[in-house]
């Protein structure tokens, strides 16, 4: 099942063929219409739902539409903006009086670490630029930690560093250990650049696997509670690379505070940004929250998650920066609408009805939807009125039609699911590689790759996704295996297909424990190859961070389990600090 390429300007032409990996190439060492619908959606009666596969399976949202829509904040007052330039300019004049490269590599990695980087993007680029022309590095070359912090920034903001400056570190392991230039410090900065690397570069293998052998060793024996221990768990739980930022940056302040050497202009400036952005982030979520409300899925489709705030939690991952509260609003709804049609096809619908439901996506025609029961009438009409609503919007800023892009996403979505649900019902097992291939459409990834292609470019970069192409199918494929990792129990108990650490069980007979492991190992791989494509893809930075920050928040969401099934505590007290409590 193959999805669709979109040619923005032209007509779409199916997407071409993607092989998944197989099972020989992966290492087992790696780490962890343009006219709005006048239909009305106001179907209010309740179905039948006894001779239905199941319902009832998921738990009502602990997340009141009225408590949403009572949510408050100062910080969206004009003092705090005020408040905010004031820090800025503070700051600033902090990292331009720096003079030595590794204390600016220093203070920029703090305000990435603490979310207020984007403030001084034309600096950290000049500063940047200069140390990536400037060819006296030897004494840098000569320290673990300044060649890795450095090969780290470099590459994050684009540079084309070579991992072969890692080759002489190693070669030089037993004279830098014994000059003292190898300590904790040094092996976490290591450590970090690894998650830098890409495909083909053997020597990062060796990086990180030498490096998370010392940190795990280090923990091991070290039993102090100071930072340097804690910010060594830190990464071995989640490495920066693949944290979400405005999580990273709650938990990032509480450290760099008690720091003796820290800015409390700095200090400060991060704080009042949070708070800022969680004012802002409240108004986008109290809009998501009414629509949701309008539509009615979460009460009138009883038998879907009603996640509205888990929904929209991934959007404050995908694009954080205030500019984009338009696109965090149509994200949330695109994750609701996967959400719960998902769910239809996985726990409630019958199979005679999910191939009549197929059929009038694919179709698209609203004249078509007689020929459904009830709740898939109401489905199909939220669906109907969102593509419209958005392709609307669009065309008004851009004058492009994207309906026939942005319904074929969709229609190759329930196509997927429709597989799915066809193999469950007759008890097949297919293989891993058969799996994915489908797997890698039905986790929704491209519908929302697509939506937010469509709506964060400009007339100018509404050309063709193809050239996106690897990039999806990369991003797609990370969501689909840590979405498995994390799901797989739950849905196992509930009852679902077999995925992907089922489907290497059943292929190779391996342990849960050896699938778990390979899993990983392929997870790890295609972030390998993510960071490259994303490197060589053409230069759509908030598009591109979309794609990246997908893979990012399927790690925080699936970290512990099911958490955008089940709403487990960890997650409940990571959306309190993000969305509802400030930092005082």
């Amino acid at each position: 099942m193959a999805l669709s390429q979109f040619t923005l300007v032209s007509n779409t032409t199916p997407f071409k063929s993607k092989i998944v990996p197989s099972l020989s190439t992966i290492k087992s060492s790696c780490v962890p219409c343009v006219i709005q619908c006048k239909a009305s959606s106001a179907i209010t009666s309740d179905q039948n739902i006894t001779s239905h596969r199941s319902v009832n399976y998921f738990q009502p949202s602990i997340w009141q539409h009225d408590y949403i829509q009572s949510l408050t904040s100062d910080f969206g007052e004009k003092s705090y903006a005020e408040e905010i330039d004031r820090l800025k300019e503070e700051v600033r004049v902090m990292l331009l009086k720096l003079e030595k490269p590794m204390d600016q590599l220093e203070l920029i990695d703090i305000l990435q670490r603490l979310g207020v980087d984007h403030h001084f993007g034309l600096e950290i680029s000049n500063i940047l630029e200069s140390i990536y022309k400037s060819k006296d590095t030897s004494k840098r070359k000569n320290n673990l930690y300044d060649t890795a912090l450095e090969f780290r920034l470099l590459r994050q903001h684009g540079y084309d560093v070579s991992s072969e400056v890692f080759k002489g570190v190693f070669d030089n392991m037993g004279k830098l250990h014994s000059r003292g230039l190898i300590d904790i410090k040094g092996m976490l900065s290591l450590y970090e650049a690894s998650f830098l690397s890409m495909e083909g570069e053997i020597i990062m293998d060796a990086v990180r696997d030498f490096s998370s052998n010392y940190l795990k060793e280090f923990v091991h024996q070290n039993k102090e509670d100071n930072e340097t221990s804690l910010l060594v768990n830190h990464a071995l739980e989640l490495p920066q690379e693949w944290r979400i930022s405005r999580l990273e940056a709650r938990w990032f302040m509480d450290v760099y505070e008690r720091r003796k050497n820290m800015s409390p202009a700095l200090l400060k400036l991060a704080k009042l940004e949070f708070n800022i952005l969680q004012a802002i982030y409240q108004e986008d979520l109290k809009e998501s929250s009414r629509w949701w409300k309008r539509v009615g899925l979460g009460e009138k489709l009883s038998f879907t998650r009603d996640r509205m705030v888990e929904n929209f939690i991934w959007t404050v991952a995908f694009a954080e920066e205030p500019q984009f509260g338009y696109y965090r609003t149509v994200a949330a709804k695109v994750n609701a609408l996967i959400t719960t049609i998902d769910d239809v096809y996985d726990v409630y619908g019958e199979l005679e009805e999910l191939e009549v439901f197929t059929q009038v996506i694919d179709r698209w025609d609203i004249n078509a939807i007689d020929s459904l029961p009830e709740y898939m009438k109401i489905c199909f009409l939220a669906l109907y009125n969102f593509v419209n609503d958005v392709a609307f919007e669009i065309l008004k800023e851009n004058g492009h039609n994207i309906i026939p892009h942005l319904k074929k996403v969709w229609a190759d979505l329930v196509k997927s699911y429709l597989v799915e649900a066809k193999w469950y019902r007759n008890g097949y097992k297919p293989s891993l590689h058969e799996y994915l291939e489908n797997a890698w459409i039905s986790i929704g990834a491209p519908v929302i790759l697509v939506h937010a292609y469509a709506v964060l470019a400009n007339s100018s970069q509404l050309k063709s996704l193809d050239e996106y192409y690897d990039v999806i199918y990369s991003s797609s494929i990370i969501l689909r295996l840590t979405n498995d990792l994390g799901t797989s129990k739950r849905e196992k108990e509930t009852g679902d297909i077999a995925k992907s650490v089922e489907c290497y069980m059943n292929e190779t007979g391996a342990s849960e424990a050896d699938a778990q492991r390979h899993i990983n190992s392929l997870l790890c791989e295609t972030w390998k190859k993510m960071n490259k494509e994303a490197a060589n893809a053409p230069d759509f930075k908030s598009f591109i961070d979309v794609a990246l920050n997908l893979g990012r928040m399927s790690l925080c969401m699936y970290q512990h389990g099911d958490a955008h099934s089940v709403q487990d505590l960890e997650t409940k007290n990571s959306i309190i600090s993000l969305l509802f409590q400030p930092i005082v």
